[in-house]
């Protein structure tokens, strides 16, 4: 259950500043067709951009140009065009888009989906649209009314007469609302006249999803397919030797055995053959430089790095000095994990080269990259490259792989072959390719004051590149520093005169990737468990202290402040439990959290109960910011206390989800959504939720216990170290 909270009305802001980026929205068409010359194509649907279709029967078909990954993109974008077009919900229909420049993301100049972003990129893009094909409905009724444009409105599916008797419906206009002219400019709805938007609305895609229509990845299935599985490397970076397939091609339904740039793929009838066959494979490694890779010495390795100054990131005042002045000084490192991103449906791609054509079936993050990285394998010009998006059954960034490798598996196999080939991963292939949350080490030191309030704060930050080496490297890297390795910490809220935050770069070797909600999900801990530690080396209340340094960010304080009246602040609801409270901001939307936890004589943490406060700034589906809410804290519950990659020899020490995993239904807490309702341009909500709730249970484990963790995750193992330590 979520409640939504209304506070005083902002102005609502101007368009350019909406999406951050000044940004001059035109329509496109694909294949550069007039609006009534791809209605006459058809041959009767109205379509006047990119973005929508309306039939003759009343429905109204949207093109969605992000990838639906369960976070609910297929019914809010949607719910944008709706409101400004005043169509009828319940005849709104959804189609993925195919890859072309008309449905690139608005500030990526791409096709793709990530970094909470779909909204916040399409809300003016998807509103206009809607506002378009309004306009060009209402003039097709005039003009058959022989009325004034001006006294003619839509309303749910019809445009109505001025004599407020007459209707015509939306596909009764279609046709002759093709012929009519697209406004240049249009003016948007003010968010107190919204009807959809703020409402909410059952899911698009939930009927297909229940009743088995919905297709992923892995459902599809083309006449003459075969099924590949790849052996790939057991160290990061190694390469074949050479390899022996006698027995691999003995298996029955075995077809080939084909070596490509990663490893060396099975093809057969199907997926089990292909297993087996690749389990028969005798194969001779170079394992290359990360064969003696151990997560002990990295850790080491790490922790010297962070001991001499980095590149500076983020600076105010001057540190050192403030430092001289402090009357106590308070010390403390944090450490992360590598971890995986798991999600429910393991990798796979479908792909066909013919010797004039090539097309791709593969739940995705990244279409334009893997449209073209599949025309560089197979030499085909992009337009010859079709890329159908399926439903992904979970992404959280490690479908959106800047190098495509998973697509180009399928790709070279397919070509090598002949024939249409399905690549799938297994869960232990999952586990073990990579593309992890990189591992991270931060240090931190602050001088209080007299008053118990910190003057000065130094942040070192150590953690691989994710961009380097990527298309977004020009965009995302400035001096040497990763901007999603110290995002949520360079630019911190808390009001301290004298701060510096440094980076270094690890070394690379690993291949990382962004996971959800990226470099906050460490930076995060590290500055809401330190803030705790101040607090309480200052003998006050943690989430008081954290007030006082909030007092100019009205919107987190807002956060903030109902957490902790909602949770009950320092009245736990649980009998023997203990409260956490941590802040954050992050892609644009501002979250707090308040932790019920008790430990047992096991050592094992119990988190009964999460209290989540979020300011996204202007709804489309309160349903869906509650929904990501649950499954942020879910998701980041399972790092918490489960979850790490770790390296032994150069090879990865866990295989599945008997030593990866995932939180259990009876571990898992009451959880309240509360929502602040507010005019300010909207946030992203598929992440915001998962950097507070580690930090919101650290601290409560102290309260607790009075033990500090430092280390994720929180492992009873981890817990009995730290007890022996102390």
């Amino acid at each position: 259950m979520s409640w939504i909270i209304n506070v005083s009305r902002r102005e609502f802001c101007k368009a350019g500043a909406l999406l951050g980026g000044g940004l001059v929205l035109g329509f496109y068409l694909p294949e550069g067709l007039s609006a009534a010359q791809q209605a006459a194509k058809v041959d009767g649907p109205f379509i006047p951009n990119a973005f929508i279709r309306i039939g003759r029967d009343d429905t109204v078909t949207i093109i969605v140009n992000h990838s639906e990954m369960g976070q609910g993109v297929y019914t809010s974008l949607p719910m944008l065009v709706a409101e400004e077009l005043e169509a009828d919900w319940q005849k709104i229909r959804i189609e993925p888009a195919p890859v072309d420049p008309a449905y690139n993301h608005t500030q990526w100049g791409m096709q793709g989906t990530g970094g909470s972003t779909s909204i916040r990129s399409s809300w003016e893009q998807l509103s206009k649209a809607g506002a378009v094909a309004r306009i060009m409905l209402e003039k097709a009724a005039a003009a058959a009314w022989n009325e004034d444009v001006k006294n003619c409105r839509a309303e749910n599916g019809f445009v109505v007469h001025p004599d407020g008797k007459r209707r015509l419906s939306f596909g009764e206009l279609a046709e002759k609302a093709a012929q009519m002219e697209a406004p240049q400019e249009v003016v948007l709805k003010q968010p107190k006249d919204d009807k959809v938007l703020g409402t909410s609305k059952k899911r698009l895609d939930t009927p297909d999803k229940t009743n088995g229509k919905a297709l992923y990845g892995i459902d599809i299935m083309v006449p003459g397919m075969l099924t590949a599985v790849v052996a790939r490397p057991p160290v990061f970076g190694g390469t074949v030797k050479g390899f022996d397939d006698t027995w691999a091609r003995k298996i029955p339904g075995v077809k080939a055995v084909v070596q490509i740039d990663r490893g060396v793929a099975v093809v057969a009838d199907y997926f089990t053959a292909a297993l087996r066959g690749r389990s028969a494979l005798k194969i001779f490694w170079d394992d290359g430089a990360l064969a003696g890779l151990d997560s002990n010495v990295q850790l080491q390795q790490y922790r010297q790095m962070a001991e001499k100054p980095g590149a500076v990131a983020a600076q105010r005042g001057d540190f050192g000095a403030a430092m001289g002045r402090a009357a106590q000084k308070i010390e403390a490192a944090y450490h992360f994990p590598y971890l995986a991103h798991a999600p429910m449906e393991p990798l796979n791609c479908v792909a066909d080269v013919r010797p004039d054509s090539c097309e791709i079936w593969v739940g995705t993050q990244m279409q334009t990259l893997d449209r073209n990285k599949a025309a560089e394998i197979t030499g085909l010009p992009p337009e010859k490259v079709t890329l159908h998006t399926t439903y992904l059954g979970c992404g959280f960034g490690r479908r959106a792989v800047p190098d495509s490798h998973f697509v180009s598996e399928a790709v070279q196999i397919s070509k090598a072959m002949q024939a249409p080939i399905k690549v799938i991963w297994t869960r232990e292939d999952d586990i073990h390719g990579g593309y992890y949350r990189p591992s991270a080490y931060t240090s931190l030191v602050a001088g209080l004051g007299a008053d118990g309030m910190p003057v000065a704060l130094r942040q070192r930050i150590v953690c691989q590149s994710i961009v380097k080496g990527t298309p977004f490297e020009g965009g995302l890297m400035k001096n040497g520093i990763d901007a999603t390795s110290v995002e949520g910490a360079a630019d911190s809220p808390y009001e301290i005169a004298d701060f510096l935050v440094e980076y270094h770069m690890a070394p690379a070797g690993v291949p990382v990737l962004w996971w959800r909600s990226v470099g906050h999900s460490s930076t995060a801990f590290a500055k809401e468990c330190f803030i705790d530690e101040l607090a309480h080396a200052a003998k006050q209340d943690p989430y008081t202290y954290r007030r006082k340094l909030l007092a100019n960010h009205p919107r987190q304080l807002a956060v903030l402040d109902l957490a902790a009246r909602q949770g009950g602040w320092g009245k736990p609801t649980v009998a023997g439990a203990f409260q956490g409270i941590a802040v954050h901001e992050s892609f644009g939307s501002h979250v707090a959290q308040v932790a019920e936890v008790s430990v047992n004589k096991k050592n094992a943490i119990r988190v009964h109960k999460v209290v989540c406060v979020v300011d996204c700034g202007r709804l489309v589906n309160p349903d869906t910011i509650e929904a990501q809410m649950e499954s942020a804290i879910v998701f980041g519950l399972s790092a918490a206390l489960h979850d790490q990659i770790t390296f032994t020899r150069g090879r990865v020490e866990q295989s599945n989800f008997d030593n990866y995993e995932i939180l259990r239904l009876k571990e898992m807490p009451q959880v309240k959504v509360y929502i602040i309702k507010n005019d300010e341009p909207p946030g992203g909500i598929g992440e915001p939720g998962v950097p507070p709730i580690a930090p919101a249970v650290a601290n409560a484990f102290f309260a607790a216990t009075g033990i500090r963790l430092r280390a994720l995750p929180m492992t009873p193992a981890a817990i009995k170290e730290a007890v022996t330590m102390i």
